[in-house]
């Protein structure tokens, strides 16, 4: 692992937690197929026994991403609500989670139809209005969970401020980092004792790999959920880490890329005769660009927006003709991406509880990859001419 004086976040990207093998000087970390180890005696190893607990190839991604994310521990699981899952695995019945009312479908599905029955109560609100957050804290509540920027209105939640509640209120504080990334927002420097990804997204960066990941701010925290890990064993093969750590070599670049496109494309809708409403929270529009500007070094990819008239089939006619944009499930791929969230990312979210959140049945939501940006608004133009 570097123990250099600060180095860059490119550097970190493509040498923390990674060494050339001994054995043979390979620069690339080898992929680990095995499940077992040889052992010297009973109970004696090298620090690896049985893969579901240890292997080689995980270490060296859950290193990476502890110090990309300025904690101390790294964990990795099979998928992104794996991670999720694990986090919440923390709780008991009776305990209680602050969460905002824009949410991932999955981790609000996970919430309410798996968690929920057994006696954990899960609470959602708008925490872009912070005192939205302090009405609901009671002594029972042990975790907030943040998205910020939010899936899909790309709401920005005031990180500072949540974790300064943390002096009043006995609560872990999560964010889940997936949409900003370690290179543009580092939840951990602002106060959250938990990050979480769906490394699927952008850390793995190329649509080929499902693969959760949990960061943790202190050891104790760390090894409850390293207990969780081992012993529900909910683990990525060394492959999916092996194709992870791949990815984040360029995380920083292909970040860059998204940003940069992302805001000539946001700028483009903004201006549209044709569009309601852009979210993108590096819009001065934006209700809280002011504090996406302080906590993020960039604005990131996503961009949602709506068609004038705030029609569900506008909608799905302006996805139908788009060509350089696929419509598909996930985001934060090289490729441009679009989608339909109230059917697809969403559709586990009761349209009620959707149409409180904002989230409209004619919401777009766009991963913007990183082919040029002419050629993507391009596309954008000849969709929306033909509605």
């Amino acid at each position: 692992m570097i123990k250099s004086e600060s180095p860059g976040f490119g550097t970190q990207a493509v040498h923390a937690g990674q060494t050339p093998d001994p054995s043979t000087g390979a620069v690339m970390t080898p992929v680990y197929f095995t499940s077992t180890y040889a052992q010297s005696a009973p109970g004696e190893h090298k620090g690896y026994a049985y893969s579901r607990s240890h292997n080689p190839t995980r270490t060296a991604l859950q290193d990476n991403l502890a110090v990309l994310e300025n904690g101390k521990r790294g964990i990795a699981f099979a998928s992104g609500i794996a991670a999720v899952d694990a986090v919440v695995r923390l709780l008991k019945p009776g305990d209680e989670v602050v969460s905002t009312n824009d949410l991932y479908g999955g981790t609000y599905r996970l919430f309410t139809k798996l968690y929920a029955q057994y006696g954990i109560v899960f609470k959602f609100v708008d925490m872009t209005d912070f005192e939205n957050v302090e009405k609901v804290l009671t002594p029972k509540t042990k975790l907030v969970w943040i998205e910020t920027p939010s899936n899909p209105l790309l709401k920005i939640i005031d990180i500072k401020a949540v974790a300064a509640l943390k002096s009043k209120y006995s609560f872990d504080l999560v964010v889940d980092n997936t949409f900003a990334t370690p290179y543009l927002q580092k939840p951990i420097n602002l106060g959250a004792d938990i990050v979480v990804h769906s490394a699927t997204k952008y850390l793995g960066g190329h649509s080929d790999v499902v693969l959760g990941i949990v960061v943790v701010k202190e050891e104790a925290l760390a090894d409850r959920i390293l207990f969780i890990q081992n012993s529900a064993g909910a683990v990525p093969g060394p492959m999916d880490c092996f194709l992870v750590l791949r990815g984040i070599k360029t995380l920083h670049l292909r970040m860059q890329r998204h940003s940069e496109n992302a805001k000539t494309i946001a700028h483009y809708l903004d201006r549209h005769a044709q569009v309601e409403k852009v979210y993108w929270p590096g819009l001065m529009s934006h209700n809280s660009h002011a504090i996406a500007a302080e906590q993020m070094s960039d604005f990131g990819g996503m961009i949602s927006f709506i068609i004038k008239g705030d029609k569900e089939a506008d909608a799905r006619s302006f996805l139908s003709k788009l060509k350089l944009f696929t419509l598909a499930e996930s985001l934060g791929g090289v490729e441009s991406l679009c989608g339909h969230p109230a059917s697809m990312t969403h559709a586990s979210i009761p349209r009620e509880e959707r149409m409180k959140a904002g989230l409209s049945d004619s919401l777009i939501r766009l991963s913007v990859g990183i082919e040029e940006a002419d050629d993507l608004v391009k596309d954008i133009e000849q969709a929306l001419s033909k509605i």
